[in-house]
């Protein structure tokens, strides 16, 4: 294993009981990710409860209400790596009550994996969760059709369940969507093929984990570099180094390139990129690198480096989907802060449109915005910010609110 190789995020989500946290224990173990002393202490839960087996989804399941209840409530992260490459897993809760939970952690993935039980189908929740997945921009979706072995392995109830799946996926403009079949219980078709679905002639999960072509989620075409701080060392020897240090959200960037400075709309050219290793003549997204300029010009802190050939948007207003993370409603009338890439402003809700029935997809005007809802908003703040489309890009497309009485993240939101 080496520093170069890539990285897959990826969630899985369902209704409960569907066999996340199993899917997860199973591919942790099938696929050598696991502690002897992590297996033998499961086991010795399971044999408590009488299991006839170890129960794998207590791997995740790591808090105490989660265990009683046999439930997921919190986001679990895990860690594991294959000679191809290396995976963060976050196992989402399946609960409506939790849908904060999964906004967050899909706001990062790659991909889903989104769980249906073969016996009982599609459900609500299963288009809850695809709907979620297409709003925070998942690229990729995997439909893991598990419990096979509770329907014989039936190819025709398969099929069936998978296409009335596509054909509600194909309704939100979903198009990169697999389907596997599979039982996590037994582990056919997570790491090993198994010996029981021998009509399917498709990828394991694993196959589809490991392959899964990710180059092109990252805009590779408009150059977006927030700045986080400006960097200059009270030091002899760099006594006249100014740079500008950030991450490269998108897009890449050389020495000699002309940059635009938002919101002020300077320009200079690019003099150094500068990294913990050395120089470089081209950095690229996501890197984290110093900018020097050629050109002393005033940049600060929530500033960001673009090209002039690929502006985004600046303005004090804009539309957005907003997931309200928030025991307190929204109040209309009351001030917020938006942190928008590393610029945090004021704000105020210009209006609030309407809220989107996760479940049904039917919007409903004028709402009380509580925790767990999707509403439709504009948003007004004091400083200009440069934004883009979420569709387009994350990361200058995506903002938190906060409370500024409490510092408490109240929302999470998409810029439309």
């Amino acid at each position: 294993m080496n520093n170069t190789t890539q990285l897959l995020r990826f969630i899985t989500a369902g209704s409960v009981d569907d066999g996340k946290s199993t899917l997860i224990g199973r591919l942790l173990h099938d696929s050598k990710s696991i502690f002897e002393d992590q297996f033998s202490a499961i086991s010795r839960t399971s044999e408590k409860r009488g299991m006839a087996a170890v129960d794998l989804s207590l791997l995740t399941d790591g808090l105490q209400a989660e265990r009683e209840q046999g439930i997921t409530i919190d986001v679990a992260y895990r860690y594991f790596a294959t000679p191809k490459r290396k995976f963060i897993i976050g196992d989402t809760p399946g609960h409506e009550q939790y849908t904060r939970n999964m906004v967050t952690a899909a706001s990062t993935a790659n991909l889903v994996v989104i769980l249906v039980d073969a016996r009982r189908g599609v459900l609500v929740q299963t288009r809850r969760h695809t709907y979620l997945a297409s709003l925070v921009g998942i690229p990729h979706i995997v439909l893991a059709v598990n419990k096979m072995d509770m329907v014989d392995y039936s190819e025709a109830r398969y099929s069936e369940i998978c296409s009335e799946y596509l054909a509600f996926a194909a309704r939100l403009g979903l198009n990169d969507v697999t389907c596997v079949p599979l039982s996590a219980l037994a582990g056919d078709m997570l790491v090993d093929r198994g010996d029981n679905l021998g009509w399917y002639q498709g990828p394991t999960l694993m196959d589809v984990l490991e392959n899964v072509e990710i180059d092109h989620d990252v805009n590779t075409t408009d150059f977006r570099y927030p700045v986080q701080w400006v960097c200059r060392p009270q030091t002899e020897e760099h006594h006249d180094f100014r740079g500008f240090m950030g991450r490269i959200e998108a897009g890449e960037v050389s020495v000699g390139d002309e940059i635009t400075v938002l919101p002020s709309g300077r320009t200079s050219r690019v003099r150094e990129i500068v990294t913990y290793d050395g120089l470089l003549q081209t950095a690229y997204a996501p890197q984290s690198v110093a900018i020097r300029l050629t050109d002393e010009i005033d940049v600060s802190r929530g500033d960001m480096f673009v090209k002039a050939d690929y502006l985004p948007t600046v303005g004090k207003e804009f539309d957005a989907m907003l997931c309200w993370l928030s025991d307190t409603p929204l109040d209309k009338s009351r001030k917020y802060l938006v942190k928008h890439t590393t610029r945090t402003a004021k704000c105020l809700f210009a209006s609030v449109d309407y809220r989107v029935d996760v479940n049904t997809l039917e919007q409903h005007a004028n709402p009380v915005v509580n925790m767990n809802d999707i509403v439709h908003v504009t948003l007004r703040t004091q400083q200009p910010l440069a934004f883009d489309h979420y569709q387009r890009n994350r990361a200058s497309g995506s903002f938190i609110v906060i409370d500024e009485a409490t510092n408490n993240t109240v929302a999470a939101g998409m810029i439309a």
